[in-house]
């Protein structure tokens, strides 16, 4: 059993640090890319409206009906959903912001870069980026208790769902790493940061061991869905505009749609 929980717990980590292969995104560009910036941000942001709707909240669905029974299930489901994009929604309100996303447009002011502009533009950058490093991190701990579990009781199981959220973890460094690095020039910060969102995994997976045996029936699909709903505020209120401020509108769909392929096809392949 030890040796079952030592194996388990080896995927978990695998899987849970490979948002560092996403976060080597920040070291491919030498200079500041602006195209590259808004393609990046919006397969990103495809990444994480794709994860939610088609993976996260239907598993969340399926463990509160189990749960819950199949009408409360589905309002729990709902409830949830929209209570984590209030909860984002509410510390995005309440974190200080000196910039309006609505009325900045680019970062050249006349024949060069604009200071203040540019100044606000990372800050906003930033703070994207940290964001979505709370999401994927929150996200990261109920599906580190589900891989940990599911490797633990079967281990060829194990390394399937182990494999697709190693994939799908990659694009989620992505979404940390980028934002963080254009914003503090520092590939140092937008590694560890991507690096330690990942780290939520195996640490969930030890919390889980806890949890569920002092807890059998703890809501996992109470957190997944509110976990989506925030996935889903980020992408479409600073995601997405921030894209599209630095590049064509046609860069940043063209990395939205790229962000959903990518996840389609590592689902549909490692069915």
């Amino acid at each position: 059993m030890t040796d079952h929980y030592l194996f388990a717990f080896g995927l978990t980590l695998f899987a849970g640090l490979s948002t560092g292969i996403g976060s080597l995104m920040a070291f491919t560009s030498k200079k500041f890319s602006p195209k590259f910036l808004s393609a990046a941000l919006g397969f990103s942001a495809g990444v994480m409206i794709y994860v939610s709707f088609v993976e996260i909240l239907p598993e969340a669905q399926c463990f509160l009906i189990e749960q819950y029974g199949e009408k409360a299930g589905h309002w729990y489901t709902a409830i949830a959903f929209f209570v984590g994009i209030g909860i984002i929604a509410l510390i995005d309100f309440l974190v200080p912001s000196h910039e309006n996303p609505h009325e900045l447009k680019n970062v050249d002011c006349g024949d060069g870069p604009c200071p203040e502009l540019k100044e606000l533009h990372e800050k906003k950058l930033l703070r994207m980026g940290l964001f979505s490093a709370l999401a994927i991190t929150i996200h990261n701990l109920p599906e580190g208790i589900a891989t940990f579990m599911t490797a633990a009781a079967d281990p060829a199981l194990g390394v399937s769902i182990a494999i697709a959220i190693a994939i799908h973890n990659i694009p989620e460094g992505i979404a940390v790493s980028v934002p963080i690095f254009y914003s503090t020039k520092s590939r140092k910060k937008a590694f560890f940061y991507s690096f330690l969102s990942g780290f939520a995994e195996p640490l969930g997976a030890i919390i889980g061991i806890f949890i569920l045996k002092s807890m059998p029936d703890f809501p996992i699909g109470l957190i997944l869905s509110s976990v989506a709903g925030i996935m889903v505020y980020i992408s479409l209120d600073e995601l997405l505009p921030t894209a599209e401020e630095y590049a064509e509108h046609h860069v940043a769909i063209a990395g939205l749609i790229a962000g959903m392929l990518v996840m389609a096809l590592s689902l549909l392949l490692l069915m």
